[in-house]
């Protein structure tokens, strides 16, 4: 009976998803003809209309307070809703369940419910899915003009089956709020070999347009828009390296290493399109992806290529057919100088490990964020992927650093917030010129001056080449 009387904690989950136009349906007895997109599909029509009817009034009783900036989230008890206009007239919806604690109660009553309403952090989740769902479909309007309400309804229906399966609301933190892309740290000389890597293949495969190289599942090297680099990274990240994942080999200890500059042996395979290339049925498509140019929007083919830890992208123009002499082609130049290099990036990595000695535990963890290249870092996760989040801090410091974040955005000017918490710990958080810094440190008779002193020391050695201001 012991354990019937513990606590249960819930953790924050996706109640809704929908996407309408609140142009379409007008006439009485349509209204369900708004509605593009309903997560979850098997909910009763009229509680589909209603909800969208709550959102739309939402949106327009906002817009008599500020036509050109309607509601962007509305907290209630129970429940947090994300409002997004991608397109004009174009709506994406996200409802969210807050957090919870079921405590039982004695003498057979039901358990009292107590929500937890501040412990979610507005991310931009309902941004960067609307960015996901256009970097492999494009926009609405195209959708629109290509087939019509139909062929839009379809296209959403195929992309938010698969999307929303992705969406790990318990493992959202500041790092989903910035959206950022981390980068993996080099010595020039490996840098140059991957630049060269790059160079090589582009011009033995004139078909490619554009390339991106990432290792352990950090950019290296991009020649996308860095817009488009940043949604092709979640992707990547949260979506197609999580369902491919597998032990990786790495090092010159390898038992294969000495076989690979001879026999061009490697551990080199395909991500999108075929799954082996010795299959005589294997089949020759590739995702299709819209990334920006001057004039609009250019599609695609996606080949993704990983041999080891480092990953390839290479992106062609979706009007050329992609034939299995091409693939062979590109395994064959491809999979052999992949496999050195990331076998080259290990072993650089490990000896600049080596050189800098055993990591200590430091005094100060932080976060810190570039909104002009999307560069984040931190050593506060020990761990964070779509599904799992693994934090050397207490979630209560965590959801200081988001409320501080908060209060950077209403904000124009560079500030600095500095937070004593209950546990002692010291909070800082510094934005400047673009560039957001969050600190926490471990210093309980600290007091103001030292801990400015401390966060200034953190600057200099870890941010040498970026002014913060004082």
């Amino acid at each position: 009976m012991a354990s019937g009387m513990q606590e249960k904690q819930y953790t924050p989950s996706l109640l809704n998803f929908f996407v309408y136009n609140p142009t379409f349906g007008q006439k009485e007895g349509e209204e369900e003809k708004k509605i593009l997109f309903y997560h979850p599909s098997d909910v009763e029509k009229n509680e589909k209309i209603r909800n969208v009817g709550l959102c739309e009034a939402i949106v327009q009783f906002t817009r008599t307070f500020c036509p050109t900036k309607p509601a962007k989230s509305l907290h209630t008890q129970k429940n947090r809703q994300f409002f997004f206009e991608p397109e004009d007239n174009f709506w994406i919806v996200m409802v969210v369940r807050n957090p919870m604690i079921e405590k039982p109660n004695k003498d057979g009553k039901p358990p009292t419910v107590e929500y937890q309403e501040e412990e979610i952090i507005d991310p931009l989740l309902t941004l960067i899915t609307f960015l996901v769902l256009q970097l492999f479909n494009g926009t609405f309007g195209r959708q629109m003009e290509a087939g019509g309400v139909e062929l839009l309804i379809q296209k959403l229906e195929k992309f938010f089956y698969r999307y929303l399966q992705t969406l790990h609301l318990q493992s959202c933190d500041l790092l989903d709020v910035f959206g950022g892309i981390s980068f993996f740290p080099l010595d020039k000389m490996t840098y140059l070999k991957i630049q060269s890597f790059v160079n090589r293949v582009e011009e033995s495969l004139s078909l490619i347009k554009y390339t991106a190289f990432l290792y352990n599942d950090q950019l290296i090297w991009s020649g996308l828009e860095q817009d488009d680099m940043r949604i092709l990274y979640k992707y990547l990240t949260t979506s197609l390296f999580p369902r491919h994942s597998e032990p990786e080999l790495a090092g010159r200890d390898s038992p294969l290493r000495p076989e690979v500059a001879g026999n061009l042996l490697h551990y080199g395979r395909f991500l999108t399109g075929p799954t082996n290339l010795k299959d005589p049925e294997a089949k020759f498509r590739f995702p299709k992806i819209f990334v920006s140019t001057e004039d609009g929007y250019e599609e695609l083919h996606l080949i993704v290529y990983k041999a080891m830890s480092a990953a390839a992208c290479f992106m062609i123009s979706a009007s050329v057919e992609l034939t299995r002499d091409f693939c062979e082609q590109l395994d064959g130049l491809v999979g052999p100088q992949l496999t050195l290099l990331a076998s080259d990036i290990c072993e650089q990595f490990t000896v600049n490990r080596r050189i800098s000695g055993p990591e200590k535990e430091p005094q100060f963890k932080f976060i810190y964020f570039n909104h002009m290249n999307l560069a984040e870092k931190s050593t506060i996760h020990m761990r964070k992927t779509a599904s799992v989040c693994l934090t050397s801090v207490h979630p209560d410091l965590m959801k200081i650093l988001g409320d501080i974040n908060c209060d950077f955005a209403r904000v124009d000017e560079d500030e600095e917030i500095i937070v004593k918490a209950m546990t002692d710990y010291w909070v800082v958080g510094k934005k400047s010129d673009q560039r957001e810094l969050y600190v926490i440190l471990n210093q309980k008779n600290a007091n103001l001056i030292e801990v400015n002193e401390e966060v200034k020391r953190l600057c200099a050695t870890q941010f040498n080449n970026i002014f913060f201001l004082d």
